[in-house]
């Protein structure tokens, strides 16, 4: 900081001479139209820059941010700029109103934070000047948190809104596929059928209900028929198993989903309460819970004899008639070198039938693990013996090293046969379900 000197009894004595001041001008807008946003901030500045001429306002930096203030620490160009103070970038902000710098108590804390350490020295607005003075710090303060009441008083008052039009019968959001929302003011919330759409979802319920239709099949008639949304795009299996889950198709919904608020709706219905029970029964009926885990024992070990790519896997599931569940587990080409890959799938059984006739035919050399397993073995052999009391015959061999791995595919657990095929030397391939050695 420079300094003179002044004249003070007789005797010089050094003043400061004060730091120019610095502007950044901030303007900030939310609202629910982008394109109205953009004109207010732009008219902001305007204004600003007006002022600013006027003034002799030495202006920096210009910033512009259209996130909404209410939460804390959620606008990055507002934190950009109290990172620029506290580097002395500039010392002052010019913005068109106390609201736009902050509706909540953090932000509004930062600000007078800055000024308390006189890294701030005055926050200009259109019609007031706010300096590092207690009074009017303590203005700025009153006028900031005046603006977080307004917002939560709208918060509060919208929410209202909502349940009211809830408890008229009118579910707000967008209408659900099958209808339309109503443009008009004085129908807000409200929606009609869509002439269009409306008939498909009430052949869906009915094809489910009375046809018993998976939810896959109805996807795939939905497919064929080229049936999509108001905005143009087809439904994927978990949109139609959502639609058919859904209360509003008979009249009812609940606001919000999961608060348990449910309401009577006065928008005509597409389907009856009777076909829609029909329908949760049989869907009911044809679910089949999924495993927790999808780890599978062959993955990432072998590749595919056609084009190399990784070989995978995936698990089916059929019910029985006596409830049970058969739980099918296929390996097949990821497709990842060759997208129109021809090899065909197999399930596991007999991909582990293959391991077991490679283990007949590889050289036990090939086995990275041999020395480890016939440790394994021996100790093994020695438990029979002396702990089970196991009287081993003359002729009777012990338990060799081929026939433990093949006893590992079949009965090991699923790390150990990952183990044991990992230490193979040689890459495995599939090809046509048949496993051979790279």
């Amino acid at each position: 900081m420079q300094q003179t000197t002044t004249q003070f009894n007789g005797h010089q004595s050094p003043a400061p001479i004060l730091a120019p001041i610095k502007y950044c001008l901030y303007a900030r807008k939310s609202t629910e139209s982008e394109e109205r946003q953009i004109l207010s901030i732009d008219s902001q500045i305007k204004e600003m820059l007006t002022i600013a001429q006027r003034e002799n306002l030495n202006i920096v930096e210009i910033k512009r941010e259209s996130h909404s203030s209410k939460e804390v620490g959620q606008r990055p160009i507002f934190n950009q700029m109290i990172s620029e103070i506290r580097e002395g970038k500039y010392n002052a902000i010019l913005t068109w109103a106390p609201d736009r710098l902050s509706r909540n108590a953090g932000d509004l804390g930062s600000v007078v934070d800055l000024m308390d350490q006189k890294l701030l020295t005055e926050i200009r607005t259109h019609g007031q000047i706010f300096t590092n003075n207690p009074n009017e710090k303590f203005l700025l303060m009153i006028l900031g948190s005046q603006a977080k009441l307004e917002n939560d008083n709208k918060a509060v008052n919208v929410k209202r809104g909502l349940r009211t039009r809830c408890e008229m019968g009118w579910r707000p959001g967008v209408a659900p596929t099958g209808y339309l929302n109503e443009k008009y003011v004085d129908k807000k919330c409200q929606c009609r059928l869509d002439p269009k759409r409306a008939p498909f979802i009430k052949q869906m319920f009915e094809k489910v209900g009375n046809e018993q239709w998976s939810g896959r099949k109805t996807y795939m008639w939905l497919r064929d028929i080229g049936f999509k949304t108001k905005t143009g795009k087809p439904l994927n299996l978990g949109n139609v198993y959502l639609l058919l889950r859904n209360t509003f198709y008979y009249g009812e919904f609940e606001y919000p989903v999961g608060s348990g608020n449910w309401y009577q709706g006065k928008h005509t219905p597409i389907i009856s309460k009777e076909l829609f029970d029909k329908v949760q029964e049989s869907l009911n009926e044809n679910f089949i819970p999924k495993t927790e885990s999808k780890e599978f024992a062959f993955t990432k070990l072998i590749k595919c004899g056609y084009c190399g790519s990784g070989i995978c896997a995936d698990e089916k599931f059929k019910k029985l008639k006596d409830g049970g569940v058969n739980r099918h587990v296929y390996y097949f080409c990821s497709k990842g070198r060759n997208t129109d890959c021809k090899n065909p799938a197999i399930n596991e059984p007999d991909l582990i039938d293959e391991l077991v006739n490679l283990m007949d035919r590889i050289d036990i050399d090939e086995l990275g693990v041999k020395n480890t397993i016939e440790k394994e073995l021996a100790r093994f052999n020695k438990f029979r013996v002396g702990v089970l009391g196991h009287k081993k015959e003359n002729n009777e061999p012990d338990i060799d090293l081929r026939n433990y791995t093949k006893y590992l595919l079949k009965e090991g657990t699923l790390i150990e046969k990952r183990e044991l095929l990992s230490f193979l030397k040689s890459k495995l391939l599939l090809k046509d379900k048949k496993i051979t050695l790279e």
